[in-house]
């Protein structure tokens, strides 16, 4: 089979496309082949050297990719055979998605309503329980303010989408105006582009003197600095991403004097995960929660992919597709 291997950490360039040995289905897996495979900002920072600590650095060389859809074609010794030909979204275990044939546990993949495109199932597998996981957490309540950082990206417009439905008042941040039409068109009440300087205040300004209720923060540094300057005192922030390459670094004793206060949450377990996964395709069929898809680009293209994630020239989801002939 085809596979985009990566041998080195560094720029986009080290994922090169070649031939490897197609992969066995053993204990517990099943063999996928893969229609669409899901790219995540974080899997640019980790082929970079610089992800986040719990996942940076992995052995190499590896096949990149966490998320596939395709169809089941093979399953292991133990596995129903009655998987095979059934249409699944599924993680690979943090490897192995760039490829035309992808393994995974077979008690992870979620299958794909009759009704619901492929391409949409893949885009929102890790994306779609995710903004499901975050809308959770933070218990917004109709008629409250919410910035949603990255509004723009897979996440992130998502979360637009799911705080609208809950009856917030959302303004989208996101950088460049080349987004605002993207934001607006999923219910967003406001946009702001925080590359430009000032931009909280432009916040302020839609929002009014009183101030955010709460701020999704999936960028960190220094937008999730200015942002909490745009709380209201007693308002609440949720930090889950690190898009900027750090961490939001928010000043306790701020947050306390101004009684903001930091939402926090356990991680997901596994089963926790495939059931919003599952609640996300669900919500998709019937029409409630739309994918955006900003490109679908050749499996060989992956570099220029991830060239193009990085240089903040995408809108939503970016997904790869193998050439089958």
């Amino acid at each position: 089979m085809y596979a985009v291997v990566m041998d080195e950490f560094g720029g986009p360039e080290v994922l090169r496309y070649r031939q490897v040995a197609d992969p066995v289905a053993g204990p517990g897996q099943v063999l996928v082949a893969v229609e669409y495979a899901s790219i995540t900002f974080v899997e640019t920072q980790v082929r970079a050297g610089r992800g986040p600590a719990a996942i940076n650095r992995p052995t190499l060389p590896r096949v990149p990719g966490n998320g596939v859809g395709g169809r089941i074609v093979a399953a292991g010794p133990d596995v129903d055979p009655a998987l095979v030909g059934t249409t699944v979204v599924t993680t690979t275990g943090g490897e192995g998605g760039y490829a035309e044939l992808a393994l995974a546990r077979a008690e992870e993949t979620v299958p794909v309503p009759a009704d619901l495109p492929l391409r949409d199932a893949t885009a929102l597998l890790a994306d779609g329980r995710t903004a499901l996981w975050l809308h959770r957490r933070a218990q917004v309540q109709s008629g409250e303010w919410v910035l949603v950082e990255a509004a723009g990206g897979g996440v992130g417009s998502l979360l637009v989408q799911l705080m609208v439905d809950s009856g917030a008042r959302v303004v989208g941040a996101a950088g460049g105006e080349g987004k605002s039409e993207l934001v607006a068109s999923l219910g967003a009440a406001g946009y702001v582009d925080y590359s430009t300087p000032g931009w909280s205040g432009h916040v302020v300004e839609i929002v009014g003197c009183a101030g955010l209720d709460l701020v999704l923060d999936g960028v960190g540094g220094d937008i999730a600095a200015e942002a909490v300057t745009a709380l209201r005192d007693g308002g609440r922030v949720l930090s889950y991403g690190m898009a900027s390459g750090s961490w939001s670094a928010l000043d306790d004793a701020e947050l306390a004097a101004r009684s903001i206060t930091v939402v926090g949450g356990a991680p997901l377990t596994p089963a926790e995960a495939r059931a919003l996964s599952s609640e996300a395709l669900a919500l998709a069929a019937a029409g409630r929660l739309r994918p955006t898809i900003g490109q679908a680009r050749p499996l060989a293209e992956a570099a220029a992919a991830h060239a193009a994630i990085e240089a903040r020239a995408t809108t939503g989801k970016t997904l790869l597709v193998p050439d089958r002939g």
